[in-house]
């Protein structure tokens, strides 16, 4: 089995590559340092005949409950830079991961206090066992650190406490 491909191919035609480069400003709603580019859920962007732009957005979960807001301040971003026939479709094959995330996104969480996801998500055998590795505290990079809870403010993230500066800290799971 292959994984899913890392690379978000920037489109070919200028004029894609300028809506392209209007919808990877979005900025997540959930994470607002981190724009929907940094985060790997903008998947592609054409500008078709006669000035329609389709979007495809891929969620880091289907019932993210962000979406919809992101569907929309894309649509937004959009026609205000004149484009207006947008459509923003949702794309769930293949499943986002948070190997799709940008190194930027990744050094954008860690100052922002989320400590980012480490190591990469992988198709597993059946039987293999996976192992819970350290979570580097993104205050003082302490790996003395514990989980509280699976789920943190969001689904995609787990709740931390770090042993040593006694901070509480989002950790963003690696999906």
């Amino acid at each position: 089995m292959t994984l899913p491909s890392v690379a978000r191919p920037r489109p070919v035609d200028e004029a894609s590559r300028r809506a392209w480069d209007i919808a990877a400003q979005v900025v997540d709603p959930e994470i607002p340092v981190l724009t929907i580019e940094d985060l790997g859920v903008l998947r592609s962007v054409a500008v078709g005949e006669g000035g329609a732009v389709t979007v495809s957005l891929t969620p880091t979960y289907s019932g993210c409950p962000a979406l919809e807001a992101m569907r929309d301040d894309v649509t937004s971003a959009l026609r205000a830079a004149g484009y207006a026939d947008v459509s923003v479709d949702l794309v769930l094959a293949p499943a986002w991961t948070t190997d799709w995330m940008s190194e930027e996104g990744k050094a954008k969480l860690q100052e922002y206090g989320i400590a980012a996801p480490t190591g990469h998500s992988s198709v597993r055998p059946s039987g293999a066992v996976r192992l819970q590795l350290a979570v580097k505290c993104p205050r003082c990079s302490s790996l003395n650190t514990r989980e509280l809870a699976r789920f943190g403010s969001t689904s995609c993230k787990a709740l931390y406490e770090c042993r040593d500066c006694l901070e509480p800290f989002d950790y963003f799971k690696v999906l």
